[in-house]
């Protein structure tokens, strides 16, 4: 039976009065990929910030690899090896691609930067293509390999995706997805946030629906994808 990587325990987050997430618990198993759904507000990526330590939780706990990490500070999270692709992926513009991934090593011995490239390269040929390249002026798909690549030079083992498809047209979205599998087959847990239902519910080995901060359904990918409530929420069905 697969070890459980990550656990949130019953989280409760707010922006001021606002109840953003309402005693949410959730795992992800290592080689899964676990999506969370919902619509926008939901509370899909204030879960992603809490557990990478940008936001804190009232009550509850989340442990990784078996230790808490509940109020950790984030780069200390990124030493353990759990990393964050942030929405709008956040590239630093007035870089070179080169010189981002060099940061994303930023936490990790500098003897790893370079065969850690390598890696990031053969998984994102594109990217070494445009190694010199001022990162302002990629494609928004290439930013996002950018971005996506920039994590993994942490040594990650686990990556949290935030709405990895935002502003992409279908071509790319489709290509960015099989990108996410690929990654996937490496070994890498993930951990995706993502507003195109269909896409992520395709790939999932399991999910679930987050409404107004609560988880309401969970099961697996194929479950949810075929389940009517979700086909008339998420999915135009």
């Amino acid at each position: 039976m697969a070890q459980t990587m990550l656990n949130v325990d019953g989280i409760n987050v707010y922006y001021g009065a606002i109840h953003a997430i309402k005693d949410i618990s959730f795992h992800v198993n290592e080689g899964e990929i676990v999506t969370l759904i919902g619509a926008n507000g939901a509370g899909k990526s204030t879960n992603l910030k809490t557990i990478s330590g940008l936001l804190h939780s009232k009550t509850g706990s989340i442990t990784y690899k078996g230790q808490n990490i509940s109020g950790m500070r984030a780069h200390k999270i990124v030493q353990l090896g759990l990393a964050q692709v942030p929405e709008g992926r956040r590239v630093f513009l007035h870089m070179t691609v080169e010189e981002n991934l060099e940061m994303g090593g930023y936490t990790q011995d500098r003897s790893t930067i370079a065969p850690n490239m390598e890696k990031v390269f053969t998984l994102f040929p594109r990217l070494k293509e445009r190694r010199r390249q001022m990162a302002g002026t990629l494609s928004g798909g290439e930013q996002q390999m950018l971005a996506m690549g920039r994590a993994l030079m942490s040594n990650a083992s686990m990556l949290m995706l935030d709405e990895p498809s935002m502003g992409l047209s279908p071509l790319l979205v489709q290509e960015i997805f099989d990108i996410i599998e690929n990654v996937h087959k490496e070994g890498m847990t993930i951990l995706l946030v993502e507003q195109n239902a269909q896409m992520a519910l395709s790939i999932a080995d399991r999910a679930y629906v987050l409404e107004t901060g609560r988880i309401v359904m969970e099961g697996t990918g194929a479950e949810l994808l075929t389940n009517e409530k979700v086909q008339t929420a998420y999915l135009g069905g």
